[in-house]
């Protein structure tokens, strides 16, 4: 008991340094503290000095006189950093334009991940005018395009999608990309462009009335209801050439309505081709045939527009984003050569299957999405 007495510290003051060797040096300090020593004060709360042995305790008081001015010079010499606190108020948007399977689908993976995401929307587009899908996953029986249509908007409106029934006529760059339409202006963090491809529709009387009842917008999607019939392609380029070349097996027979205008693709030498003007699709509940400008009908089942898809990248040109003939450019994340605008379906060019569009959109949402959140 009186060992240990003796080896508590028996007095409180703070030794000066000068008397003492060992605390010279700072052997009792921890690291970096030796300047507490040197003024007089030692950094622990007790203990007997190695070099005289004498007891000394902590002196709080006069460490806090001593450290105050230390740290006050050393503000001076490395100011603090200050930091922005100041938090992003407002969530980040996305505009989608178009409100088909690619468009649908990119809001889908946009809103499910935080961002705030608005569709301007002209309308039905071209899956409105599919009048079976079967070469979908998940249906169980054929469906409608319309209906397959209304589905989707739906749920995108149920997980807090907006959709906004305007037509986008310009986009453009200021402090952000922003969509330009008739009556109002829509800033945006991040725009996906999914307008499809323009399909240019020639005043025939009978085609947009048979639409959907022998008249067709999509080969791949519709030859299979065709098998074993006389069909014909109207058009007289690359994409009629495509078209044509999804009907062939199917069908019994393929004729090409060029519609007065020349050919800017070879076709296969078992395609019928008639350069007369296109005067009636004819027909009073299903396409019944064709009547020429020289008086000539073509018994048909069904015709298969295919008139091109120029016109889908005009969004895109206004910004200087890259295009190649009627395509938009796109990386493996469907964004384009501007930053921060994407583009997917249709209007990207390849395959126009309704397949082909939901991917590439659930693409463009998630990588559009996801470069919001590291920016």
């Amino acid at each position: 008991m009186a060992e240990n007495q003796r080896n508590k510290p028996s007095i409180t003051h703070s030794f000066p340094a000068e008397k003492c060797p060992a605390a010279a040096k700072g052997c009792f300090l921890r690291p970096g503290h030796r300047s507490f020593a040197e003024k007089g004060v030692y950094y622990k709360k007790s203990f007997r000095c190695s070099g005289c042995g004498e007891a000394a305790r902590y002196d709080p008081i006069r460490k806090l006189k001593i450290m105050f001015p230390l740290i006050m010079a050393r503000a001076k010499r490395r100011p603090f950093q200050t930091v922005n606190l100041k938090r992003r108020t407002t969530m980040p948007n996305i505009v989608i334009v178009g409100s088909g399977p690619a468009g649908v689908s990119a809001a889908l993976y946009a809103v499910r991940a935080g961002v705030d995401t608005t569709v301007l929307t002209k309308g039905p587009g071209a899956l409105d005018r599919a009048e079976k899908i079967e070469n979908y996953y998940g249906l169980a029986q054929p469906v409608s395009g319309a209906e397959l249509e209304r589905r989707s908007i739906e749920n995108a409106k149920r997980l807090g999608v907006r959709f906004v029934t305007a037509e986008a006529v310009g986009l453009t760059y200021t402090d952000k990309l922003t969509v330009e339409t008739i009556g109002e202006n829509y800033p945006a963090d991040a725009v996906i462009l999914a307008t499809g491809a323009s399909r240019a529709v020639p005043r025939i009387p009978g085609l947009a009335g048979l639409e959907g009842h022998g008249v067709s917008w999509c080969a791949v999607c519709d030859a299979f209801f065709y098998r074993g019939k006389d069909v014909a392609v109207l058009g007289s380029g690359a994409y009629a050439l495509h078209e044509v070349q999804a009907l062939l097996p199917v069908v019994k027979s393929v004729s090409l309505l060029t519609n007065g205008v020349p050919l800017t693709a070879e076709f296969p030498p078992e395609v019928t081709v008639y350069p007369q003007k296109v005067e009636a699709v004819l027909g009073e509940q299903v396409v019944t045939g064709v009547q020429l400008s020289d008086g000539q009908e073509v018994a048909l089942s069904g015709v298969f527009v295919a008139l091109g898809v120029a016109g889908s990248t005009a969004l895109a040109r206004k910004i200087g984003a890259a295009v190649e003939g009627s395509r938009i450019v796109v990386d493996e994340k469907m964004q384009t050569t501007v930053p921060g605008l994407y583009a997917a379906g249709d209007c990207t060019g390849g395959l126009l299957q309704v397949a082909k569009a939901v991917y590439e959109g659930a693409q463009a949402g998630t990588e559009a999405a996801k470069a919001l959140r590291k920016g």
